[in-house]
């Protein structure tokens, strides 16, 4: 481990842009390399996230991504960040995970949410009006089958007689993680004591705290996950001319989904600035970065952890498109210089 206090991980998206394009065999095995180099260095933990149909190919697939670092790693713990449980059949899911935890000797912690992205949802031939009941009715269906022998559920989208999970998951009760940025999300996950992906707000933050106290958890118990943006280079310059093209792709695909999740609701997003722009500390961007020196890594990193608290903090390891020598460096420079700086 990287740090006494916080656990440090990294996400890993397995994507691969058309201006960087190389084939997508060896964007899978430079990650998985990577991977198990960050174990080495002491991570915590490797993150996943999920999304479909994208141009760049953002990991689709993540349960048999997990599987396959399982197989190339024997310490460092495996997260979803997250998996669209609205997407997928939760008794398929929850066969999926149990294995997964017996494949890595107790190492999954699996998160969920709901997916915002319309062209996701058709795709796969989902209304996105039962997003949120195909999500709650999910979660119930993947604690009934790991944590009862039989389980049976009569609901809108699932009838389930006398089903079984065999075997088991390692980890019982196995650890559930849920993404939430609303009121209702974060008192969704302090209800069913669940670990809290993404909070960036003091205020959702009480929220959380209250709800899991009204239902009986232990505030102080729960495992809170703050994603940063961050890259990490010799110098404050070297840093943003290495992540400020790959960052611009990110933020110009994500801006892309939000705007059209949001047409119903009128909302608009500002556009992303070129990427020479980026860099200015007016601009107003969906994710702000933590791009610089280990010092301006370590200092921004602080800020934000001291103002939330947070058992976990995540640094993003492969901005989409990035050469592998980079993140390396990066991973490197962050675990030698930046977590021993960390309050």
């Amino acid at each position: 481990m990287l740090h006494d206090r916080l656990d440090i991980g990294v996400m890993f998206s397995f994507r691969n842009p058309a201006q960087w394009r190389r084939p997508f065999a060896e964007v899978y095995a430079n990650e998985l390399r990577l991977i198990r180099r960050a174990e080495e260095l002491g991570y915590d933990t490797i993150w996943l996230t999920e999304h479909h149909f994208a141009d760049d190919g953002y990991s689709p697939s993540i349960i048999p991504i997990a599987a396959a670092i399982a197989a190339v790693t024997e310490r460092v713990r495996i997260g979803f960040n997250l998996l669209l449980l609205p997407l997928h059949n939760a008794i398929r899911v929850a066969e999926d995970i149990a294995t997964l935890d017996v494949l890595s000797n107790g190492r999954i912690d699996p998160g969920f949410g709901q997916g915002y992205a319309p062209h996701e949802f058709a795709g796969y031939g989902i209304d996105t009006a039962d997003r949120l009941t195909r999500f709650t009715e999910g979660l119930t269906v993947l604690r009934g089958l790991w944590e009862q022998d039989t389980f049976s559920h009569q609901g809108r989208h699932y009838t389930i007689d006398g089903a079984r999970v065999v075997p088991k998951p390692v980890q019982q009760p196995m650890p559930l993680w849920l993404g939430a940025t609303s009121r209702a999300g974060v008192r969704r996950a302090g209800r069913l004591g669940a670990n809290l992906l993404g909070v960036a707000s003091a205020a959702l933050q009480r929220e959380y705290d209250d709800a899991l106290r009204a239902a009986g958890h232990d505030p102080a118990a729960a495992k809170v996950l703050q994603l940063h943006w961050a890259h990490t280079a010799v110098t404050d310059d070297a840093a943003w001319d290495e992540a400020g093209p790959h960052f611009h792709h990110l933020l110009s695909v994500y801006s892309g989904w939000l705007n059209d999740a949001g047409r119903n609701e009128s909302l608009s997003l500002a556009p992303v600035p070129p990427v020479d722009q980026l860099r200015q500390p007016d601009q107003k961007l969906l994710f702000k970065p933590t791009f610089g020196s280990p010092d301006t890594v370590a200092s921004g990193l602080n800020q934000s952890v001291g103002r939330l608290p947070a058992t976990t903090h995540v640094g993003f390891g492969t901005l989409p498109g990035m050469d592998p020598a980079v993140v390396e460096r990066s991973l490197a420079l962050f675990a030698h210089e930046v977590a021993p700086r960390l309050n």
